[in-house]
């Protein structure tokens, strides 16, 4: 169910976002529910990782810890 609510709103705002929701073929009301939606949305579910990810994780050992020696080591022998 829609309701109308009625905001007041900076008038250089809502001509930006008048063209912004212009530019990608969408309503400025469906635009500001969409993004009251993302705030009050409850963050409850977990990121699903894809099976692709799954199947990585732990491949790469990071036993050192000093990370920016190793890596400009390795660019002196790239570029030496």
């Amino acid at each position: 169910m829609n309701t109308k609510l009625t905001l007041n709103i900076d008038q250089n705002v809502i001509e930006e976002a008048k063209s912004y929701a212009k530019s990608n073929s969408v309503s400025l009301s469906k635009l500001i529910e969409n993004y009251l939606l993302s705030l009050t949305k409850k963050n409850t579910e977990q990121t699903k990782v894809s099976p692709l990810v799954e199947s990585l994780t732990g491949v790469i050992s990071l036993e050192s810890k000093d990370y920016k020696k190793e890596y400009s080591e390795y660019l002196s022998k790239k570029y030496s």
